[in-house]
């Protein structure tokens, strides 16, 4: 008999097999009965690891259904697969070339009938190894799922960055987690910028009205009205951009008050979107407005202003200073940017032309002040004093209380030189010159048989008048070139708003009470704001946060 070379016998213990001579013959690997005589050979063992390992990796199949791990046997049980797949085995590849090694013994052994216990173990052996490379192939598989379960897991976690990805706090957590909270603020941008495209993309369905070039389409919606281009705002987010712009609100803008269109249709407010000039002006139309009060005076005064950008000069006593406007318009900064003088008595009336101050003093004399300088010219004007005054296209006509108006070049080598005088019957306390520089219209004291609003052309002839309700004297007027007046009264310090294409009044603000009544001095607007001076208090009409 021979014995097992020593080592065969401790693997063989390990695996759990006895090694000896066999009582019987054992079916070999291939399914042939060994031959008589000596005892079984090791390639009958052999076959029996081999049945044994096919059971486990059929029964380990059954499991793993069509699992996607990335194992390989013999290498951590890694897919051999692109996408992840285990490559195909078959069960004799599975345990392994140990397996039906006793099978393959020599021929001169099978030719004896039988084999030596060295290879029978030897097969033993490599039976087993077979086994450990299934175990490793079902591992690997194992592993591949929980792979892939982390890489959904992290895409999961992608949609809300910042919070922490896997288990354990991994340092790779926190790298993969930066990476897709990156990806997902790129996500957000590209969804806000293809929700920017859809807005501005032209509806897919709709009428084929739609589809005609955006020319002939702002063509054929110039001709809708404003209550008609809103409710068309409201149909899509296109249509709602398409209906925003200048060209089709211009025309309703130059038929509305106070819009910032002139009647020869300047635009004088670019920087401000026609449509929202147009719905503040509805507020104009309807007398909805916000009254506050901007500055207050301690004494009584005659105050006088002008705005310039955004700055406000207004009078006090024989003084003119400049105050700054805060944002919103409706308050000032209360520190002056400058302060201008050159008057015996008090400024009556002040207007800015050319970089110029032209002044009207309770002296009788008018004065002319750089902004930017301390030049200051002034002359006599009226045999009373100057009430109000006017220039424009180098021209200045000034009204007194001597019942004239006048008018006088601003050529600084001309200044004095009266060029027209005009009887007005009546004390004239305001005047403005048409943008056309073809007209201008004067208010009187209403103390004759006169009408106190007139409208004078270059033949000094009546054009057209309106009779103020309560027959009160006009102390201001104030013109947004193109239809609407606005007008202060003597009383209660009442402003009126006025259209020109009407004769009578729109509406009435009294800006004073009884016990403090106080005409109004000077009118000043924008096309948000309206400003009032009085004597103790100087007044803002809010018409775009009514």
């Amino acid at each position: 008999m021979v014995s097992p070379p020593p080592g065969a016998a401790a693997v063989a213990a390990r695996a759990g097999l006895r090694v000896g001579p066999a009582p019987r013959p054992l079916m070999g690997s291939q399914g042939r009965s060994g031959p008589p005589g000596n005892g079984g050979p090791g390639e009958g063992e052999g076959g029996e690891a081999r049945k044994l390992q096919e059971g486990r990796v059929a029964r380990g199949k059954r499991r793993k259904g069509k699992g996607k791990g990335k194992a390989r046997a013999g290498q951590g049980g890694r897919g051999s697969g692109a996408e992840g797949k285990p490559g195909p085995q078959t069960a004799k590849e599975a345990a392994g070339p140990g397996a039906d090694g006793g099978a393959r013994a020599c021929p001169r052994e099978e030719a004896e009938g039988g084999g030596s216990v060295e290879e029978g173990a030897r097969g033993i052996v490599k039976g087993v190894e077979g086994s450990a490379g299934a175990r490793k192939e079902a591992q690997g598989r194992e592993y591949g799922k929980k792979e892939e379960w982390r890489v959904r897991a992290r895409r999961r976690e992608g949609a809300r960055p910042g919070r922490a990805q896997g288990r354990g706090g991994q340092a790779w957590a926190d790298i993969a987690g930066t990476g897709v909270a990156m990806a997902a603020a790129a996500g957000e941008e590209e969804e806000e910028e293809e929700a920017a495209r859809e807005a501005a993309a032209r509806p897919a369905a709709g009428p084929a009205l739609w589809r005609l070039p955006e020319e002939l389409l702002l063509l054929i919606c110039s001709y809708l009205d404003m209550r008609a281009l809103g409710r068309l705002a409201q149909v899509c987010r296109w249509l709602r951009r398409f209906t925003s712009c200048d060209l089709l609100w211009r025309r309703i803008a130059r038929a509305s008050l106070n819009s910032g269109f002139t009647r020869l249709g300047t635009d004088l407010m670019t920087s401000v979107p026609v449509k929202e000039r147009v719905k503040v002006s509805q507020n104009w139309r309807l007398g909805r407005c916000r009254e506050g009060i901007l500055l207050k005076w301690r004494c009584s005064q005659m105050p006088w202003m002008q705005l310039e950008d955004d700055s406000l000069y207004i009078s006090q006593a024989n003084f003119i200073l400049a105050y700054q406007f805060r944002p919103d318009g409706a308050s000032l900064n209360r520190r002056p940017l400058g302060v201008f003088a050159g008057h015996d008595e008090d400024v009556c009336h002040f207007v800015l032309a050319n970089s110029h101050i032209v002044s009207a003093g309770g002296d009788g004399k008018i004065g002319v002040h750089k902004i930017h300088s301390t030049f200051t010219v002034k002359y006599s004007a009226h045999e009373q004093e100057v009430n109000c005054v006017d220039c424009k296209g180098g021209i200045i006509v000034s009204g007194s209380r001597d019942r004239t108006a006048k008018v006088w070049p601003l050529a600084s080598g001309r200044l004095g030189q009266c060029l027209h005088t005009i009887q007005t019957e009546d004390r004239v306390w305001s005047i403005a010159i048409s943008p056309l520089l073809s007209s201008f219209v004067t208010g009187t004291a209403c103390c004759g048989h006169f009408s106190p609003l007139r409208i004078w052309d270059l033949n000094r002839k009546c054009v057209m008048e309106w009779e103020e309700p309560h027959d009160s004297t006009l102390y201001c007027l104030q013109t947004d070139g193109n239809h609407l007046l606005a007008t202060g009264s003597s009383y209660y310090g009442v402003v009126r708003l006025w259209d020109r294409r009407q004769r009578a009044c729109l509406h009435a603000f009294p800006l004073t009470s009884t016990p403090l009544s106080s005409p109004v001095y000077c009118l000043r607007l924008t096309t948000k704001h309206l400003y009032a001076a009085l004597s103790y208090n100087l007044h803002v009409l809010d018409f775009q946060n009514p």
